[in-house]
């Protein structure tokens, strides 16, 4: 691969915020992101779009990528649930002139940042406590009782890898996270921090 602008990694628990702080960091233009969408073998959810949230794929078709060397990285997060990043996408990105966001698993992120030590910066998503992890994951109303215990299982073991990642940001207070969050990112790309948020009277 061709190496391009930034990567940005935003890796975490679900439930933890992650998806949240991402959108809200594509929102802001001076940081100049660009969303790496994922490919997953799991099932479409209701009102996900094909490219936009994901690129969905059969479980066949997602190991013949493997087998052909097509992803930066991937796990089989959960039996049968593969995700992973694709090159060509990364690679697209960089071509757009952008700096590439990604909004994936713990394992995933750390993969991207031990392959590109010097372009990553690596951000560890800290919840409240995995009690309030269930409570959001409930809220959600996108899956069962048991899958739900099995990303609270995950939960606990992902936690323990936080000090593997660049930065922790701990999303006790939403706007707080997202503050912490753009100046992270901010300052990884070369733009001056933003007083004019930090110094109301300015």
């Amino acid at each position: 691969m061709k190496k391009g602008g930034k990567l940005i990694v935003f890796s975490a628990p679900s439930g933890s915020g992650k998806t949240t702080i991402v959108r809200h960091l594509l929102s802001q233009p001076e940081l100049n992101l660009a969303f790496s969408v994922s490919a997953t073998s799991r099932p479409r959810r209701p009102k996900e779009k094909q490219g936009e949230h994901y690129y969905f794929m059969s479980i066949s078709e997602f190991k013949k990528h493997i087998k052909n060397d097509d992803f930066l990285e991937w796990e089989e997060v959960y039996r049968d649930n593969f995700y992973g990043t694709l090159k060509s996408e990364v690679t697209r990105l960089w071509e757009e002139g952008k700096n590439v966001i990604f909004d994936i698993d713990v394992a995933g992120g750390l993969r991207i940042k031990r392959k590109f030590p010097d372009l990553t910066l690596a951000v560890f998503v800290k919840p409240p406590s995995v009690d309030e992890l269930k409570i959001r994951l409930k809220k959600r109303s996108t899956e069962n009782e048991d899958k739900i215990n099995m990303r609270i299982a995950k939960a606990s073991i992902e936690l323990a890898t936080a000090p593997q990642f660049d930065k922790i940001v701990k999303n006790y207070d939403l706007d707080t996270a997202l503050k912490e969050s753009r100046d992270l990112v901010a300052d990884f790309v070369g733009l001056p921090q933003d007083k004019t948020k930090a110094d109301p009277e300015k």
